[in-house]
Parts: C-alpha cells; sequence; structure tokens
C-alpha cells in the first residue's frame, strides 16, 4: 500500500519483515524511487499482520517479492496523480498528455519546461481528501515457467591447517556473486560478508549433538553449540557483477540472503583436502578427522 498525505509525505507499508538484512531500507528507496519523492520524505511500516500480505523473510525472497510490489504500488500511485493533475482544472498540467508528465523530486511539471507544474502536496491539498493511495500486489508470471531466477556466485578459500595439531584457519576467503539487480550496495555486501561468516561456521565449527536415546539436543547453548568470532574471520572480499534481470521481477532483483553461504562450506573443505590430502566428506571438519 502506497498513500501520499495532503502535506507531501509518502506512507507505504507492507507486512513483511526486517531480520537485519536492511529491508526497511531498500524499500524505503524503492518507494522514493518510484513515485518520484525525496527518500526523507518516505515512511515505510513493516511488521504487522494488519498491512497488506507478504511472504516470509526466508528463500531470498523479500527483496523480489517486497520490493517489488512496493514497486508497483508507487508506479500505480505515481499514474493515478498524473491523470489527477491533467484533468484537474486548476493545475498547471491541465490538458497536458499523459507521456509529457514528469513526476520528479516531489513535484509534477512538464517535460522540458520545469518551470510549468506543481508540488504533489498541492495537487493532493486540493482534492480535500487527506491522501490519495493504491494498493498493488507481486506474484509470479508466466516468465517463472519460461527462465530459471537464480542467484549465482564463485567463491575461494585459503585455509591454513597446522601440521602437527590439524588446527584449521580460514586465511582468506573471495566470493564473486551475480544476484541481479543491487537496491543497496552497502546492504548487499554486509550479506554477502555476513554470508561468508556462516559459511565459515557451517564448514569448521557447528554441529548440533543430538542424545541417542531421548532425540534431544544435547549441545543447545553457545558454551557447546560453536559459532565463529572475530578472531576465527580472515580477510573476506565479496564483490558482484552489475545485472539487471527483466525476467525474474518488475526491479529486477534476485535474492542475496544465502547466495553468501552457499559456495563456501565447499571451498573450505577443497582449500583443507588441498592443504592435507585428506578429502572430509562431512561437516563440520574438526582436527580429528583430520589426524
Amino acid at each position: 500500500m502506497a498513500r501520499l498525505n495532503s502535506d507531501g509525505s509518502l506512507l507505504v507499508e507492507a507486512g513483511s519483515q526486517d531480520l537485519g538484512t536492511g529491508t526497511y531500507t531498500i524499500m524505503t528507496q524503492i518507494a522514493a524511487d518510484g513515485l518520484g519523492v525525496p527518500v526523507e520524505r518516505v515512511t515505510f511500516r513493516l511488521g504487522d499482520t494488519r498491512y497488506p500480505e507478504t511472504p516470509v523473510s526466508g528463500g531470498s525472497q523479500t527483496a523480489a517479492s517486497t520490493g517489488s510490489a512496493v514497486h508497483l504500488a508507487t508506479r500505480a500511485l505515481r499514474e493515478k496523480l498524473v491523470q489527477m493533475a491533467i484533468s484537474d482544472s486548476a493545475s498547471p498540467l491541465h490538458g497536458a498528455a499523459t507521456p509529457d508528465v514528469v513526476l520528479e523530486d516531489g513535484r509534477v511539471y512538464l517535460r522540458g519546461k520545469s518551470s510549468q507544474g506543481e508540488t504533489l502536496q498541492s495537487l493532493v491539498f486540493r482534492t480535500g481528501q487527506p491522501y490519495v493511495e493504491s494498493v498493488s500486489d507481486a506474484k509470479p508470471g508466466e516468465e517463472a515457467k519460461k527462465f530459471s531466477g537464480f542467484s549465482f556466485g564463485a567463491q575461494f578459500a585459503e585455509v591454513r591447517v597446522d601440521a602437527d595439531l590439524g588446527q584449521m584457519r580460514v586465511s582468506r576467503m573471495l566470493g564473486v556473486f551475480a544476484p541481479g539487480r543491487i537496491l543497496n550496495p552497502k546492504t548487499a555486501r554486509s550479506q554477502f560478508l555476513g554470508g561468508m561468516v556462516w559459511s565459515i561456521s557451517f564448514a569448521l565449527y557447528e554441529q548440533t549433538v543430538y542424545d541417542e536415546r531421548l532425540g534431544r539436543v544435547v549441545n543447545n547453548n553457545l558454551a557447546e553449540y560453536h559459532v565463529p568470532t572475530n578472531a576465527d574471520v580472515g580477510d573476506l572480499e565479496a564483490l558482484w557483477v552489475d545485472e539487471v534481470d527483466e525476467h525474474i521481477s518488475p526491479i529486477g532483483a534476485k535474492g542475496i540472503g544465502e547466495i553468501g553461504n552457499t559456495g563456501g562450506p565447499a571451498a573450505i573443505a577443497n582449500a583443507v583436502y588441498h592443504a592435507t590430502g585428506v578429502r572430509v566428506r562431512d561437516f563440520p571438519i574438526t582436527l580429528d578427522k583430520l589426524l
């Protein structure tokens, strides 16, 4: 749901979640870009079942699904506002052709003649209503049956193994990804690096131990369920290929929530094999499996 208030501010609501992945940030940016208003004029709300329904934040799908719905809602609102302007006799754009109307930076004006226009605030204010809104949804179309829409990546790992003790340290990792359109480079890089950290955790540390008699987890605490600390993480670098996949979603984005973790454990296992000649087939790779 996208709602332009009479004070010129934009409110967007979607029943999504932010798990620390930057959903608040990218949805605000998508909304500002879709309508043509400054990002500081946008409020994005999530985390409430009263808001329009969205998928769960899993399967690397939030940006492509919820982001597409936000984009479509703001574009629909944009078209509604353009039609309001050209049909309003009090508007400087009255009678203009739809393709000649530009909506940018919180203003609606005639293409090639920016002085002939007005603010969105004045356009909505004249309606006498508190706001103008649009609601849109996004769902897979026929293209989902014709194209594969996965993100891709290649990962490289350098692992140092103590020849006497078998202790392993991941000294360097490089990941290069092709995840569709990058909506925010800063949050995207954080997601990639986070996935690479957890690939170290996957390969070398994490293991759930069950009681064979009762089936209960016996290491259900962070003292015995091991995860990497800062000292366990070496030099990480994440790069990506700039691309826009017009088949996967209206905004050209795929997903990056999990691709940062996908190839890392295998790369670490291959590096351990290269260093020791021991091929370990089950995770985590612990020193007793090398001695």
